[in-house]
């Protein structure tokens, strides 16, 4: 049976995609904080102790709090720095994708377009981003695609977090709303059901032509 780790699996787009892969009988472990906490190596360390192979690897976790980059301390920059890039850097490097497997990642709009009020996360996404782009090459030579997905607003905790007033914020987007985490979650499994292969090493802009980027 085809096996899935889903990283921040039980809530928002992580539980959405979660539940899609599960709608097609694949075996999956929605991890949760309490599994894994990417900003903890120890963390990290342990949790690939006990799942170390995979078919199909889900990278996502939520990101901070929005400051300014005045009031941004040594302290955040150091969590966000394991959470957002050393952890999955960890990950990628112990566990092991089964040949013809895929590996997504849930990243950000903020690495095409930086947010000031979101630095740290537009820094460290970016980052990692790259990294994934490099691997890219080498797992392709195992059949294994690796799609980043940056969202840009989609209906979940996070977002409410970080906008006041969600009511007048949709009225400003293209499409009067925002996306749903199910909508991500039917373009993963899409992908993996109907076994797409070639599409691989892309980063897909996931806003609903909220973004002014052409790339």
């Amino acid at each position: 049976m085809t096996s899935a780790i889903v990283l921040g699996g039980s809530r928002g787009i992580g539980k959405a995609i979660s539940e899609s892969l599960k709608s097609i009988e694949i075996d999956v472990f929605a991890a949760s904080r309490n599994d894994i906490d990417t900003s903890d190596l120890n963390s990290v360390k342990k949790f690939l102790e006990k799942h170390n192979q995979t078919d199909i690897l889900v990278l996502n976790t939520g990101g901070p709090a929005p400051k300014q980059f005045s009031t941004i301390t040594e302290d955040d920059w150091q969590l966000y720095h394991n959470q957002l890039f050393l952890g999955f850097c960890t990950i990628l490097q112990k566990i092991k994708i089964n040949d013809g497997g895929y590996i997504f990642l849930i990243s950000s709009n903020v690495i095409k377009e930086p947010n000031p009020k979101l630095i740290i996360s537009s820094a460290y996404r970016a980052a990692f981003s790259e990294v994934f782009k490099i691997l890219s090459k080498e797992y392709a030579e195992k059949n294994i695609n690796c799609i980043n997905i940056a969202p840009g607003p989609i209906n979940t905790d996070r977002t409410r977090e970080l906008i006041e007033n969600i009511e007048e914020f949709e009225k400003s987007l293209p499409m009067k709303r925002l996306g749903e985490p199910e909508e991500i979650g039917n373009f993963v499994k899409s992908i993996i059901e109907n076994k797409i292969k070639y599409l691989s090493g892309v980063t897909i802009n996931f806003d609903g032509a909220n973004s002014n980027y052409i790339f």
